[in-house]
């Protein structure tokens, strides 16, 4: 197999860590990023339409970032350097909500994190340098995307630190109660989950 589940976090393991193959000899190694196949294995969706690249100095802080319209799944990967990655579970409706998933990623590990509609996606960087790409089910839309503090009280994330390089806008994001009194809240991340294709 060329995927192996290492995590599962949140009501029907919603969140997943996986970790691919690297094929090592003495040139170096080749890896397979994208491979349909294994997605359908662990019954994800296959289709990507966008796919985004970060780069981020040492002590910025982006998120906690989601997008409800369109709903967006994203598969999401370290490049360069180290990451504190944190998720979030905004769903109103969802067991699990207000819950939180933290794990550390690197380029020097081979790890894959999905992450389906509904679950807000943040990161700190650790070193001087980090770079992030993901791929994602539906086009940016900046009309239907949404943000939760990153300190909310109420979630006790333990970061890293203390005293981020934040942007404006995630600096006035919402706590997460004021986001669940938004009609989405109860929306997002819904059909997928009964449709059984989480991010399609």
């Amino acid at each position: 197999m060329a995927w192996e589940l290492v995590r599962e976090a949140f009501a029907g393991g919603a969140v997943k860590l996986f970790r691919y193959r690297r094929y090592r000899d003495e040139r170096g190694w080749f890896a397979e990023i994208f491979r349909r196949d294994e997605l359908q294995r662990w019954g994800l969706p296959g289709l990507f339409v966008q796919e985004n690249h970060s780069r981020s100095r040492r002590g910025v802080l982006r998120g906690l970032h989601f997008q409800h319209t369109p709903p967006m799944g994203k598969l999401l990967r370290v490049t360069r350097g180290r990451a504190f990655v944190v998720e979030v579970d905004v769903r109103a409706w969802s067991p699990t909500c207000g819950e939180y998933f933290a794990v550390e990623l690197s380029s020097r590990e081979p790890l894959l994190l999905w992450i389906p509609p509904g679950i807000a996606n943040g990161f700190c960087a650790l070193t001087r340098s980090v770079e992030v790409q993901y791929l994602c089910t539906a086009p940016y839309n900046p009309e239907g995307e949404g943000a939760v503090r990153w300190d909310d009280p109420e979630l006790r994330i333990p970061w890293p630190l203390t005293r981020p390089i934040l942007s404006a806008r995630d600096r006035s994001a919402w706590l997460l109660r004021e986001w669940l009194q938004q009609p989405m809240a109860q929306q997002i991340g819904r059909e997928q989950e009964e449709n059984g294709t989480p991010g399609a």
